[in-house]
């Protein structure tokens, strides 16, 4: 059912891998590292327009404030006619929520079956997602678009020391079967690796969200819900990261690291060109000023 999102995902991760691998040579870890974070890249770079609308119609909805107190106000005693009227004030001015989300939509697919396909490239261990197979039968199984020699080169890629597929917590099996791929690794081995980017993904995801709420107007602010989500991307995301951490393979960390470094960058580029603009752009100002249907046009 999921091959709809594995299959895209593994192709794009297969022509990175090529890019890279074609200059570094296909089985250096480097090149599977770069595979992983060019992957992200291509996902944010196709999302880069969804994210910029998604600005403009936030910025637009707090230009739109005071209409949709005014709406709260007058039907507060009536809920289905509250939400009626804001749906008809969303319509009206071109607000689309969904705008909203389909960054993080888009990527919560790409997440997981990364992660599907990363632990595809070793299934040797038991329980969920694994496959109980032999490190033979596995080296010799593709996965996805990937050919077996295509797994075999997985296997014996190596990043600092680590396989990039090999988390903190894989098992006894999972380890074992990197054996006639450059030798069983070690935990230490994959924990220098994997707790250093535990680390920088922490302070990543804390340094946007950090960014997002100084973006925040002061009623946004002084709302006592506002107040409790801030704390938490503030601070409980962030410490999610270094608790789950050492259950994700060096490749997903990669992937968070990546994804929150792009999404540093995108935030400032992205609204430092809109505070440029006039406050006048019809881009912008578009949703406030927009006349209601059936409205007269004003005389100069």
């Amino acid at each position: 059912m999921l091959d709809v999102v594995y299959y895209p995902v593994s192709a794009v991760l297969w022509f990175w891998h090529r890019v890279f691998g074609a200059v570094l040579g296909p089985d250096n870890g480097f090149a599977w590292a770069l595979a992983v974070i060019f992957l992200v890249f291509t996902l944010r770079a196709l999302l880069i327009k969804p994210f910029v609308s998604q600005i403009r119609s936030q910025l637009a909805m707090k230009r739109l404030q005071p209409q949709i107190k005014a709406v709260q106000k007058k039907y507060s005693g009536d809920r289905a006619r509250q939400a009626t009227e804001m749906r008809k004030l969303q319509q009206e001015h071109g607000f689309n929520p969904l705008m909203g989300c389909l960054p993080l939509l888009a990527q919560g697919p790409v997440f997981i079956g990364l992660l599907h396909v990363l632990r595809s490239f070793n299934r040797t261990g038991t329980g969920f997602g694994h496959l109980g197979m032999t490190a033979q039968e596995n080296a010799n199984t593709a996965n996805y678009v990937f050919s077996a020699a295509d797994v075999q080169s997985f296997l014996d890629a190596r990043l600092f020391g680590a396989p990039i597929s090999a988390a903190m917590n894989s098992s006894r099996e999972v380890l074992e079967a990197f054996g006639p791929f450059g030798g069983v690794p070690s935990v230490l081995s994959i924990a220098l690796v994997a707790v250093p980017l535990m680390i920088v993904a922490a302070v990543a995801t804390h340094l946007n969200s950090r960014a997002s709420v100084a973006r925040q107007d002061a009623a946004a602010l002084a709302n006592p819900q506002t107040a409790i989500m801030n704390k938490l991307v503030l601070w409980v995301f962030p410490a999610g990261v270094l608790v789950g951490g050492p259950v994700l393979p060096i490749a997903v960390l990669l992937y968070w690291v990546s994804n929150n470094i792009w999404t540093y960058a995108q935030q400032h580029l992205v609204y430092r060109r809109i505070d440029r603009e006039p406050t006048t752009s019809p881009e912008v100002t578009s949703a406030v000023t927009a006349p209601k249907p059936g409205a007269k046009p004003r005389r100069p």
